[in-house]
């Protein structure tokens, strides 16, 4: 099992479905939603508390045999149903797929993330440094959640009444390992506008990652993050929209998609580790908004400023919109001079009320 160095970043334990939309189905009347709400709930905060006593204990030092290497290496575990981690090896790198689909779509994830990273912007796993990645599917009785615990991704099956297999959208796996990008950079404080702005790293790498799988133009996105998670019963389409912030979902037992597109809506709340899930539409629509304006693929410019900014090192851990806007402009500049792309990016933090000046 790889460990995070005792000297390296903290980890943050970070989820994909945020804590106020379980919360809200807990107090469903339905004991089919409200139930498996309560314990995934209940299982979020125990990872937590162990990811708090781990950053304060120490992790033992990552094994030696971690080196660059260019090329993925993957261990997807089952867990069985139980909460125990990581679970029993079920694929390691380079074995042919099995019968079970959860850990064929986990191992590809793992994969489509790493190819991202490498091909896009030069990098060498999640640490830069040939990091392997590892996964551990069917975690827990019904769990409603998937999450990076600063070691592994972690995949629920859902309840099956509103969150299916969450393995199923390739945008949750590379939000979840792109939380660990962010560890290993920038390690943004989980609080605030510069959680929103983990968040949204996250989301932008998540759909660059479904995009670059798919050979999508930002014009042929969805710039949908979950698509195809929530069940039938649910109306709605995916947990987020960088397109179309607070339109993902409105349904009488989720409820309705919070998240602002613009500063205007811009949400204060001393839940959700002060609205990191729901002000992050902010900083979505203005990489949506910048990535369209420029058209093509958007990895390629869009992206390279966003990952210019996120690996520079000028980007403060309690950094708020307003400085990774500046910055954005600044790596633009710096990338492509006072061209197209530094123009777009002025209008299109200018279009979600974000200053830059």
């Amino acid at each position: 099992m790889q460990h995070l160095s005792s000297s390296g970043p903290p980890p943050v334990f970070c989820t994909i479905v945020p804590p106020h939309v379980l919360d809200k189905l807990a107090r469903a009347d339905d004991p089919a939603i409200a139930g498996p709400a309560r314990r995934t709930l209940e299982k979020d905060a125990a990872q937590r508390t162990r990811r708090r006593l781990t950053t304060v204990i120490g992790a033992p030092a990552v094994a030696a045999d971690v080196t660059a290497t260019g090329a993925p290496r993957r261990t997807v575990h089952d867990a069985q149903g139980s909460e125990r981690l990581p679970g029993v090896v079920v694929r390691r790198e380079g074995e042919p797929p099995g019968a079970d689909a959860t850990v064929n779509r986990a191992y590809s994830g793992l994969g489509a993330t790493f190819e991202l990273l490498l091909s896009a912007f030069g990098r060498d796993s999640i640490d830069g440094s040939g990091l392997p990645l590892n996964a551990t599917v069917h975690y827990g009785e019904q769990y409603g959640n998937a999450f990076w615990d600063g070691e592994r991704m972690v995949f629920g099956d859902g309840d099956g009444e509103v969150f299916l297999d969450f393995t199923v959208a390739v945008d949750i796996i590379g939000h979840e390992l792109a939380h660990g990008v962010t560890q290993y950079t920038a390690n943004l404080e989980y609080f605030g506008q510069s959680g929103a702005l983990n968040e949204s790293v996250s989301d932008v790498i998540g759909s660059l990652v479904k995009q670059y799988a798919l050979g999508q133009t930002a014009e042929q996105a969805d710039w949908l993050i979950g698509a195809g998670l929530l069940a039938p019963r649910v109306t709605g389409v995916a947990l987020r929209s960088l397109k179309a912030p607070g339109t993902a979902y409105d349904d009488d037992v989720l409820g309705r998609d919070p998240q602002p597109a613009t500063m205007d809506g811009y949400v204060r709340t001393g839940r959700d580790n002060g609205g990191v899930h729901i002000n992050s539409g902010i900083p979505n629509h203005a990489f949506y908004l910048l990535a369209t304006d420029l058209g093509g693929h958007a990895w390629e410019r869009a992206g390279q400023v966003w990952y210019d900014v996120l690996t520079g090192g000028r980007l403060a851990a309690d950094a708020e919109f307003s400085d990774f806007a500046r910055l954005t402009v600044a790596a633009a500049r710096a990338r492509y001079g006072e061209g197209d792309v530094h123009e777009a990016v002025l209008k299109a933090w200018q279009r979600v009320g974000v200053e830059t000046a």
